[in-house]
């Protein structure tokens, strides 16, 4: 075990990436109680002793506890929030905990707020209690054991360096940011670009068209970002241009998928009917384009997205529309 010290960790969610991050932290010696509101599935595991995670089933820890019981988190030195954004306000006023985690990358539908700000604004959470974990990381290397690299960000440095040093591992370096806000949108608004990606390879407009895809929508993250009272510099990082390479380019991500499939001329309910498995990006781009609009942004990598998802265009003509819109300075 790399950590100094064993403490309790709570996480709420158990799909790929909540079952990771518990896996891994029950590996690291915590005691670890993990939440589902599914009994059958709590059930299965607290029988089995194994967790479906990443589609293969793994062996747990007896330091890791699976409940459908928010109060069985009660203690814990801080959960770990690995719900889809669009449940955060059904189960969040039902939590008590001492430190609260996100690992939602996506908005809260209703209010179009990030997780964290959902939780200071809606839920009365201090600032100085709340934190965020995000980077390039899908859920089958954690699991395997492969080097991945991710940011916790926090105006609290006392909280960033606890997540820290309670989830690094020699396979898991985490780093620290005091910019939450920006840790936030960096995983939040990769999604969409990601999709867009993959409507360019599917395509086959090659390496040279996702290049473009990827910079431009760095720049389009960046700006909005920053209008919304992120550092420039957050977007650059991990939780912005690493996380952006990764779900633009790898076909584990499902918002690449998203993209390959609207590319394919596919209907966006037939994918997500079959998709199996949240893709933030689709529910995040209309509230990221009410966003940019409401401050002025140009966002046109967005603006289209969400005309090519509602059915108001075609793959190709997103292209087309993108590729001849009047020239302008790069920055």
């Amino acid at each position: 075990m790399n950590n100094q010290t064993t403490i309790k960790i709570a996480v709420v969610g158990l799909g790929a990436w909540g079952s990771a991050l518990a896996l891994h932290c029950a590996r690291l010696g915590h005691v670890v109680v993990g939440w589902s509101r599914d009994t059958a599935l709590t059930q299965e595991v607290t029988t089995s002793r194994k967790l479906l995670v990443a589609g293969h089933s793994v062996h747990i820890p007896d330091s890791f506890k699976a409940t459908s019981n928010l109060e069985d988190l009660r203690g814990a030195e801080f959960t770990i929030m690995a719900l889809p954004a669009r449940a955060w306000g059904e189960v969040l006023p039902k939590l008590t905990t001492k430190a609260l985690v996100s690992a939602t990358k996506g908005l809260e539908k209703e209010t179009a707020l990030t997780p964290l700000s959902f939780a200071h604004e809606r839920c009365g959470y201090n600032r100085e209690s709340l934190a965020v974990i995000s980077g390039p990381s899908f859920a089958s290397d954690l699991v395997a054991g492969r080097p991945i690299s991710i940011v916790a960000g926090s105006t609290s440095q006392t909280l960033a360096s606890l997540i820290a040093n309670s989830l690094s591992s020699p396979a898991l370096r985490v780093y620290t940011s005091n910019d939450p806000l920006g840790v936030e949108l960096g995983g939040i608004l990769k999604n969409i670009i990601a999709i867009v990606a993959g409507v360019s390879d599917s395509l086959g407009y090659g390496p040279s068209a996702r290049a473009a895809v990827i910079s431009r929508g760095l720049r389009e993250m960046t700006t909005l970002a920053v209008a919304l009272g992120a550092e420039e510099r957050t977007l650059t990082g991990l939780s912005g241009l690493g996380d952006l390479i990764m779900t633009a380019t790898e076909d584990q991500s499902r918002n690449r998928t998203v993209g390959l499939r609207l590319g394919k001329g596919e209907k966006l309910s037939d994918v997500i009917a079959s998709l199996g498995a949240t893709a933030e990006g689709v529910s995040s781009a209309p509230l990221v384009l009410s966003l940019a609009r409401k401050h002025s942004i140009d966002a046109p990598i967005t603006e289209h997205v969400v005309r090519l998802m509602n059915g108001d265009l075609r793959a190709t003509e997103m292209a087309h529309a993108l590729m001849t819109r009047p020239l302008k300075s790069e920055f």
